[in-house]
């Protein structure tokens, strides 16, 4: 039996704004900043061009949410002065006053950038971000050595116990992080650095540094993540980790040197940070681009939003400790309708998602691998002569995803490209497929999260039809669940 979802149809002026990811009302959006949990609110800021929809001088755009999902745009936080613009960086609470802002300030820390010179500066705000002013002492910290030109995007926290602990900063220096203390968020001391490991075909931007669990144990890892300005698995920018010990001054790797950890595999996903002082998850978000094509997307008044939030984990496999991701659960209340299956015998070229259509929907999949059968494939956003294809390959034990026939795909080369990432079966011998749809974008979550791919596409109008096909062969379905998702 067909299932037709009914969705509110996307308006012909903006078919590509995002119903549940941020986008800015208009202008260019890039790397997520400051973000801080803060008396209830979630604070994203961002890099923003408010009078372009291509990279200029960057300001900190501001937004606020309750839940993740639905984001009120503010005023904007900061903007360019006579130090420079304004770069990446991060937020924090001075819940002890160490800066002497004021009880709970909330400190940005940020990277001034003019031609040739990038330093670190901050600013506060008393007032639950609404209103900011920088410190008269800026900058906080220049680079250590006046040849450097790359050292940006600071990332700061708060290390140890609140008497004895200290601040911590993280700067991106060329293909190294560089890592600095201070007891007051104003003056800084050197206290080591990490570099030339994993992937460094690019210059590395925006670090994160956070502990996490392992397993839900007792034991721990602390998770380096990396921004790379090329050699992505899909091409163009990425996003990669290291994983091993912080002692306070320094990270050290626990891996060799020369492996690469991937946090996507898709092309759509860079900069990730997390955000601060939020107990008990760890909760990060993405930039939804790749700099190969990110001026040229054809979205309209805006250019650029966010990946959907993701909790963070740790899971031991066979091939060691890797970071695992997850949509956050306040997903969940976006569903409007669902229908499930179990334990069914898809025969080949049986469409069993025929007559369901609409533009944004979560696909929850799990199936049993065999290798007599090639593939099993999952048509996105079907229509007249195009479709998004994403799938597995049983022989190859791939995850594959195309948008070649995705719908809009001229304004680049590089956007048709396919792209694919390893994926192994589950102890049980099955994969599970977490999909999230939005209108322009497809978020793919592999075997609970071990493997992710994010991507953009722009589908032409009244492409919303699924598909699911079995090739080679018929084959075992344990669960499908479709979810129609509600937007903002």
């Amino acid at each position: 039996m067909a299932l037709s979802f009914a969705q509110t149809p996307s308006s012909t002026l903006e078919p590509y704004r995002p119903s549940f990811h941020f986008s800015p009302r208009q202008g260019w959006l890039n790397d997520p900043n400051g973000l801080v949990y803060y008396k209830g609110e979630y604070h994203l800021f961002f890099q923003y061009h408010p009078d372009s929809t291509v990279w200029g001088p960057m300001h900190w755009g501001h937004a606020v949410s309750k839940n993740l999902l639905h984001w009120e745009e503010l005023p904007i936080a900061l903007y360019p002065d006579d130090l420079g613009t304004i770069f990446s960086g991060s937020a924090v609470i001075d819940w002890q006053n160490t800066a002497g802002f004021g009880k709970e300030a909330m400190v940005a820390i940020f990277t001034h950038n003019v031609p040739g010179l990038q330093q670190q500066s901050i600013a506060y705000s008393t007032d639950k971000g609404r209103s900011w002013t920088k410190y008269e002492g800026n900058p906080v910290l220049p680079p250590p050595n006046r040849a450097l030109r790359d050292f940006r995007d600071p990332k700061v926290f708060w290390y140890g116990s609140q008497a004895e602990g200290h601040w911590v900063m993280a700067v991106a220096a060329g293909s190294s992080i560089l890592f600095f203390t201070s007891p007051d968020l104003k003056t800084w001391e050197s206290s080591g650095g990490f570099g030339l490991q994993g992937a460094t075909c690019g210059v590395w931007e925006t670090p994160d540094l956070f502990e996490l669990k392992l397993d839900n144990s007792a034991e721990s890892r602390w998770v380096l993540t990396v921004g790379i300005g090329g050699c992505a698995p899909a091409g163009g920018s990425g996003q990669q980790y290291f994983v091993g010990q912080f002692d306070g001054q320094t990270f050290t790797n626990e891996n060799d040197k020369k492996q690469v950890l991937w946090a996507d595999y898709g092309a759509d996903f860079y900069a990730g940070q997390s955000w601060s002082d939020v107990e008990s998850r760890r909760i990060w978000i993405g930039w939804m681009n790749n700099w190969a094509y990110a001026q040229a997307l054809p979205t309209g008044i805006f250019r650029g939003s966010m990946n959907l939030p993701r909790e963070l984990s740790l899971r031991q496999t066979p091939e060691g400790i890797r970071l695992v991701q997850n949509p956050i659960k306040e997903l969940e209340s976006l569903r409007t309708q669902l229908r499930h299956w179990e334990n069914l015998q898809i025969s080949e070229g049986q469409n069993l998602l025929e007559g369901i259509s609409g533009e944004s929907f979560e696909i929850r999949l799990e199936f049993q691998v065999d290798p007599l059968i090639d593939k099993i494939t999952l048509n996105l956003r079907v229509g007249d002569k195009t479709k998004t294809t994403l799938g597995y390959s049983m022989k190859a034990r791939k995850l594959f995803f195309g948008r070649a026939e995705s719908g809009l795909t001229e304004f680049h080369k590089d956007f048709s490209l396919n792209h694919m990432a390893d994926l192994a079966p589950q102890e049980d011998g099955t994969i599970k497929l977490n999909i999230i749809l939005d209108k322009a974008s497809v978020e793919i979550f592999a075997n609970d999260g071990l493997v992710v791919m994010s991507e953009q596409i722009f589908p032409i109008e009244g492409a919303n039809e699924l598909e699911l096909f079995a090739q080679g062969g018929s084959l075992t379905l344990k669960s499908l669940s479709v979810y129609a998702l509600e937007g903002f």
